[in-house]
């Protein structure tokens, strides 16, 4: 019997990432066997990035708490993105800074180009949309990015917040309620045997 060599997937995440968003997908593709490597430009590996906890409690947008203290398991200036299968991008506050970076933007680029999967929740879009690979896509995301998903000539699908929208190698979810149906999508595409 051979051993096939696990999925490395490439996670995305920065300062105030969206706390579900980061912990739930990280843990869930580590159960499944594959390698995960969630970096932050700027921090090595063993550095910790603060993530939030985002609630709806009747105001007219949502809460921001403190989460957990997320430990990093790899140096964002070490990434080569032809050693990743998949590209995980998490959602929260973070990606109005992450998507600054020219390294970030260049590394969904690379992803993007060779078609292999990518994907990206809530306010993930936002560098999406900054790295220029959305004109003629159809994704969703947290409502609030839909006017950078249409300014940039991609088509905004508004779906429960439990859904996930896949065109091509694009798998999106508006909030951490989708994240079995992104999951499902995003792992589909790297390693299906995995899902069986």
């Amino acid at each position: 019997m051979t051993c096939s060599k696990p999925a490395r997937i490439l996670m995305i995440v920065g300062d105030y990432s969206e706390d579900y968003e980061v912990m739930v997908p990280f843990q869930a593709m580590i159960m499944l066997g594959m390698d995960v490597d969630a970096v932050c430009p700027g921090k090595r590996k063993g550095d910790v990035v603060k993530t939030a906890i985002h609630d709806f409690e009747g105001d007219q947008t949502y809460s921001e708490k403190p989460g957990h203290l997320f430990r990093l398991t790899a140096d964002f200036g070490m990434v080569e993105p032809n050693d990743y299968a998949g590209l995980y991008i998490a959602g929260g506050r973070a990606c109005e800074y992450l998507r600054l970076d020219q390294r970030v933007l260049d590394i969904v680029r690379a992803f993007d180009a060779d078609a292999r999967p990518v994907a990206a929740i809530c306010h993930g879009a936002q560098i999406l949309a900054a790295a220029g690979i959305l004109q003629g896509r159809r994704l969703t995301a947290y409502p609030a990015v839909a006017p950078e998903i249409t300014a940039v000539g991609g088509q905004f699908v508004e779906v429960a917040p439990e859904q996930a929208v896949t065109d091509g190698n694009l798998v999106t979810s508006p909030a951490w309620p989708g994240h079995p149906e992104l999951l499902r999508g995003f792992v589909q595409r790297i390693a299906p045997e995995t899902l069986t």
